[in-house]
This record gives structure tokens, C-alpha cells and sequence, in this order.
């Protein structure tokens, strides 16, 4: 899936910082690639605990120059909310962060990147996987 704007998650940008060919390749078709900032703390949190945080800081910084920073409101707090909400009610449980990321993405309602398959519990996002079919 391709389009003219999309988010991404962690780990597909981790993958691109790989380097991984197939990722690439579909993110290049991409016109503006959004970050949310749930998304940023958690590559920042990686940097750190990397063995060389200076150079990984600046391969963030690189990537971040050409993209678009989603950041929260009022508005992504509610979503946010109505998210759990939703989700402790079906007795399914996902990551903290991603509520957040899930919660910003359905506030663009635009495409979410990500390898994470439990984002699926997540009613009304548009998923892709660009590593395999979810």
C-alpha cells in the first residue's frame, strides 16, 4: 500500500534504519511519512540504550529532517481514552505506548505502518505490515 501520507511505527522505522531493502522500497513511494511522538520516545529510549547514542541520535535526527512529527492534544487524549476503553471491555490488553500511537493514528486516520499484530485489536485503523500480510 502506498499514498501520499502514512504513519509509521517503531519497528518499521527500525527496519529502515537496518536498512531492510523491501521496507525501503515501499517507504521511498511514500510522499510524507508522519512520526507520532509516542513513536519517537520509544527510538530515543533504543538510541540510549545503544552501544553508540550519539551516532543513533543522529540517524533519528536524519530521519525525522524529511518526515512529519505527530504530536498529541486534547483531542488524542479522548480517542486515547475511548481506545482503552474499548479495549478493556473486550478483555484484550496491548502495550501502553501503542494505545497512545493507535490513539494518534485514528485521530489522522491515516495509514498505520507497523509489524505489531496486536494493533489489530484496535477498531478502525487502516493496517499494513510491509514485512508480511497481517
Amino acid at each position: 500500500m502506498t499514498g501520499n501520507k502514512v504513519i509509521l511505527d517503531t519497528n518499521i522505522i527500525i527496519e529502515l534504519f537496518k536498512k531492510n531493502e523491501n521496507v525501503r522500497s515501499i517507504v521511498a513511494r511514500i510522499e510524507m511519512v508522519c512520526v507520532p511522538l509516542i513513536v519517537l520516545g520509544e527510538l530515543r529510549l533504543g538510541a540510549y540504550r545503544s552501544k553508540n547514542p550519539t551516532a543513533k541520535e543522529k540517524e533519528i535526527e536524519d530521519f525525522l529532517s524529511t518526515s512529519v512529527l505527530l504530536l498529541l492534544n486534547d483531542r488524542t487524549t479522548k480517542i486515547y481514552a475511548g481506545t482503552k476503553a474499548a479495549l478493556l471491555l473486550k478483555g484484550r490488553a496491548i502495550p501502553e505506548n501503542d494505545i497512545w500511537i493507535a490513539a494518534i493514528a485514528l485521530q489522522q486516520a491515516l495509514p498505520f505502518y507497523t509489524h505489531d499484530a496486536h494493533f489489530r485489536e484496535v477498531d478502525g485503523l487502516q493496517l499494513f505490515n510491509p514485512l508480511s500480510s497481517i
